[in-house]
């Protein structure tokens, strides 16, 4: 079907940029709620759906997502009050319930189920939180994929729901005070009428809520009024003598750690921590002495002790020193440090006792991801979850203290794992760095340049690409198709310097490893650039909107996701000014030049043929605000002088990815796997 797109109005909008002169036409598609902006996304969506309606593996690829997505889905039992807790899907539902056993080979009990709140399944259960003595539990709902949360109080015993009503919490956790009579969590001011999914956040407060008050009378724990971009999370110690709160400022990867000793009334904010130098998470605490896992002079991480009562970083003791591997996580549990590293992309755990001597490691099925091993010190039981590109997740019971490792629930999918293998390549980017891979394929693949394959990557924010379990992977082996990961830098697989290589004025190198790892596939003969695809999210949607504007003839499709496409103007939406510590800010002169270098929105270049494109957003992401890919969208079919189909699809009722109905999900992949086999001419079978 010729595609005919819908117009799209221009306006007169020019920045001046430190004295460079830039042109803004869609601006006017910043405002989603616009009657202008909702008339162009319904003519948008009407031209992507009614050219995915005419591919003809479209239904098949849909009925096949819908049966292998029909499995019960566990997510990892948490023990509160000698009870345990858990999530479970039973396949096809929208959104995970909560159960309670008394036991773990006890009848389970449904505790709360979102799928009731809503007919489309867009009102999700995104956080919950049990309080010691097993007995209440808070739950933070979230609608229509935002990043809002409302959080209430449920009975575990009977299953009433209190009157407890928090609104406007974002960025938080919630902390529960031994007396279980109420908790901390941190919030933000009302915005204003009309933004709340593109006004800034700014300001955060850590509050304590006391069961039955209305959330006006909260007692305001901590703020900073000098401080608009602070953010705080506070955590009680396991024996209830501390408020340990990390002071968060963006994304950027250190951090401020205070305390309040909660013994004696009215105490002090103490400021244990208190320049932005390195990373330091809190991990636990005997008695006054806090372990710590951080990066100060160790980008690979390492665990150390500090005597709260004597605080001076003299006394400061290293528990488990960095390794050759990245630590990405220390759980304390069973008076044992379960430590969870990366070897090369994929996870070892280690488990070593209080003073940090090496007891032994964990046994894991193969290479993978693992997940969980949460747990008290005084626990002698965790569960973790192992996932794989052809693993969906099974959950393990760790004794502790023997080492025991069993089998705990192990999903049952419909598809034949043997018949595909993973395989880990390292290839050398533009500057000579040393980047590894991982391929994903059916065994017994010919390597003749015929497969058609999807390049995968994120390359930021510190964030490490493991192998996990996805449906829509496991639909396109099926159909005969390659799946790569490249793990770029920008990432966190290699720590603190793999990361900042790909920050700031350094992020081209990123798309130089992506760029790599396309050529290195087509020079190895796994595909050629008319059967490349690449698919990416958020920061990745980022990097595919780099990439293919650096060099639309290497692929044949790009599939960018809610990405950050206006790198000029990210910054003044919503949490968009938290992630200045990794792009820099147009702001800034040095840092404009940059950014502009690489921009998607802005490297677009008229009468260029660009690939296939599947642009993908949701209209009430207030994450990365869908102006991103609307602007870019618009831009993109200005400028392309191919044939190939340069789309837009904009979800409504969703956000930016998390906590997404299942019947969504389903419909996302299969016009995404059915838009890629017409891209990449793949024989309809």
């Amino acid at each position: 079907m010729p595609l005919v797109y819908p117009a799209t109005k221009k306006v007169d909008q020019i920045d001046d940029y430190h004295g460079t002169k830039v042109a803004d036409p869609y601006r006017w598609l910043e405002d989603p709620d616009s009657p202008d902006t909702r008339a162009w996304v319904a003519a948008q969506n009407k031209v992507t759906f009614d050219w995915l309606a005419q591919i003809p593996s479209r239904e098949p690829i849909r009925q096949r997502l819908t049966s292998l997505w029909n499995y019960q889905r566990y997510g990892q039992p948490h023990k509160r009050g000698g009870r345990y807790f858990y999530s479970r899907n039973d396949g096809l539902q929208n959104q995970s319930a909560v159960y309670v056993v008394e036991s773990l080979d006890a009848r389970p009990r449904l505790l709360f189920d979102p799928n009731t709140l809503a007919a489309d399944g867009t009102i999700a259960l995104k956080n919950w939180a049990v309080s010691d003595d097993g007995k209440l539990m808070a739950y933070g709902l979230a609608a229509a994929g935002s990043d809002w949360e409302e959080w209430g109080v449920l009975n575990v015993d009977t299953g009433r729901l209190l009157p407890d009503k928090l609104q406007w919490v974002k960025f938080s956790r919630v902390s529960w005070t031994p007396d279980n009579q109420g908790f901390y969590y941190s919030r933000y001011d009302q915005p204003p009428p009309g933004q709340e999914y593109t006004g800034q956040n700014y300001y955060q407060k850590l509050y304590y809520h006391r069961l039955g008050q209305p959330q006006e009378q909260d007692t305001l724990v901590y703020e900073r009024n000098d401080q608009k971009e602070w953010g705080f999370d506070g955590e009680v110690t396991e024996d209830g003598r501390y408020l340990v709160i990390v002071v968060w400022r963006g994304t950027e990867e250190k951090n401020l750690v205070f305390y309040q000793d909660l013994q004696t009334p009215g105490s002090p904010v103490v400021e244990l921590i208190s320049e932005f130098e390195a990373e330091y998470n809190f991990l636990g605490n005997d008695g006054p002495l806090f372990w710590l896992l951080t990066d100060l002079d160790a980008p690979l991480r390492r665990v150390i002790a500090i005597d709260t009562t004597r605080p001076q970083r003299a006394n400061w003791r290293e528990v488990i020193p960095q390794s050759r591997d990245t630590l990405r996580a220390v759980n304390v549990i069973g008076d044992h440090f379960v430590a969870s590293y990366l070897k090369d992309a994929a996870s070892a755990v280690k488990v070593f006792d209080l003073a940090g001597k090496h007891v032994r490691d964990v046994a894991l099925p193969g290479l993978g991801s693992v997940g969980g091993f949460g747990g008290r010190r005084d626990d002698s039981e965790t569960f973790y979850n192992f996932t794989s590109y052809t693993n969906p997740g099974s959950i393990y019971r760790y004794d502790v203290k023997s080492g025991e490792n069993t089998l705990f629930r192990e999903p049952k999918v419909d598809f034949d794992p043997e018949r595909f293998e993973t395989k880990q390549i390292f290839f050398k980017s533009k500057d000579g760095t040393r980047v590894p891979m991982m391929i994903v394929s059916r065994k017994g693949l010919v390597q003749d340049g015929t497969n058609p394959t999807v390049l995968f990557a994120y390359g930021g924010f510190n964030n490490a690409l493991t192998p996990s379990f996805a449906v829509s992977t496991i639909a396109w082996l099926e159909m005969g198709g390659v799946y790569a990961v490249a793990n770029l830098r920008g990432g966190g697989e290699y720590g603190r310097e793999w990361h900042e290589a790909g920050m700031l004025d350094r992020k081209q190198n990123v798309f130089d490893d992506f760029l790599a790892a396309a050529e290195w596939l087509v020079a190895n003969k796994y595909t050629s650039p008319e059967k490349l695809a690449i698919r990416g999210g958020s920061n990745g949607g980022l990097l595919v909107g780099a990439a293919m504007t650096q060099r639309p003839d290497l692929f044949a499709a790009a599939v960018p996701a809610v990405g950050v496409m206006d790198m000029l103007r990210y910054h003044k939406f919503t949490i968009g000014w938290a992630w200045v510590s990794e792009y820099g800010s147009a702001d800034e002169p040095a840092q404009f030049k940059s950014l502009l270098a690489y921009s998607p929105l802005h490297n677009l270049r008229p009468g260029t043929a660009y690939p296939a494109t599947l642009v993908t957003t949701a209209d009430h992401d207030d994450r990365v605000v869908p102006g991103h890919s609307l602007k870019f969208a618009a831009a993109l079919q200005a400028a392309h002088a191919g044939s190939a189909p340069v789309l837009i699809r904009i979800e409504t009722r969703a956000g930016h990815g998390a906590s997404t109905p299942t019947t969504k999900l389903i419909d996302q992949a299969a016009d995404v796997l059915a838009f890629l086999t017409a891209a990449l001419k793949m024989p309809r079978e």
